[in-house]
């Protein structure tokens, strides 16, 4: 079991959304997190002067993964001139975090390793778009130096999901169904997930996982098995895979799906005489119904 901890947070300005400034006890580290339309009052702050490490946060419009955030990680001898540029080129970003050591302890190879480990570690957890070009080289430091920053690292960790950003996390999942399960017959034990054919193919198929999926609460620990619909033209379920785990996928409460084996075909059970829509977004069903059913309204009908 992970240690206790306690973290102060001081809102600067009264409003919880806007310059929050974080300290811990016993930690010669501060970090900021602000909007980006606060960024005019953050870069008056002595902090801004100091060497440290940076990310910047928001949504990509130039991406159709809208679920993950996308980040820029970077490094600087004094933040403040370098966000000033970022505030001036980079549109994606809608807030950011900075952390400085306030004893001065954090030098150049510091912030550097810092940025390498990030970024190294943003690659990793998968939960990320990165604004970043090129990954830098992970730079020479004693075992000591090494270990130090590995430590203030360790830190910035655990603040950020307190600040609203778990890219960084390894996700963990939240139900895991060995060897796919067994339930009873009429148990919604099945989710059915609508998916255009280019991604089907790509990720249903070819990573045998399916993700961005908004799953209701109750059912995260009743589902055994995923059944992918194509869209039009095909308009049918067409595979099924029995479920090894659910974990979450970005930071707006959906979820991905890791199926147990390969997913293989069935039927295909075409849509028919659903009505329109009927599988615009993901529907529940027992595995027994899907193996009997001959159209879509034999697994939605009673749903």
């Amino acid at each position: 079991m992970a240690n206790p901890f306690t973290i102060k947070i001081f809102v600067a300005d009264g409003d919880p959304e806007g310059i929050r400034i974080i300290d811990r006890m016993n930690w010669t580290g501060r970090g900021l997190v602000f909007r980006r339309s606060d960024w005019a009052d953050v870069r008056k702050r002595d902090e801004m002067q100091h060497t440290g490490i940076y990310i910047l946060v928001g949504y990509s419009k130039d991406d159709d993964d809208e679920e993950r955030p996308t980040l820029y990680i970077g490094q600087a001898d004094g933040v403040k001139g370098r966000i000033d540029s970022h505030e001036k080129n980079k549109e994606f970003w809608d807030w950011a975090a900075v952390f400085v050591s306030t004893s001065g302890g954090l030098n150049r190879a510091h912030v550097t390793w810092l940025e390498y480990a990030l970024l190294k570690r943003a690659h990793d957890t998968k939960q990320c778009l990165l604004d970043n070009g090129n990954a830098p080289q992970e730079p020479a430091m004693t075992e000591a130096e090494k270990a130090d920053t590995q430590g203030f690292m360790n830190e910035i960790l655990q603040i950020l999901p307190l600040v609203g950003l778990r890219a960084l996390e390894f996700p963990k999942a939240v139900t895991v169904q060995p060897n796919g399960g067994k339930t009873r017959d009429e148990q919604r034990d099945t989710i059915i997930v609508p998916a255009k054919t280019d991604g089907f193919k790509q990720v249903f198929l070819g990573e045998d996982c399916w993700y961005a999926i908004r799953i209701a609460s109750t059912m995260l620990g009743k589902i055994k098995y995923i059944a992918g619909y194509q869209s039009h033209p095909i308009s049918a379920i067409t595979h099924f895979a029995p479920v090894s785990r659910i974990e979450p996928y970005g930071d707006r409460g959906k979820y991905k799906v890791v199926f147990a084996q390969a997913a293989k075909p069935i039927g295909p059970i075409h849509s028919g005489d659903a009505p329109s829509g009927s599988m615009q977004g993901p529907r529940y069903s027992s595995f027994s119904k899907l193996k009997k059913a001959k159209k879509l309204t034999d697994i939605l009908g009673t749903n």
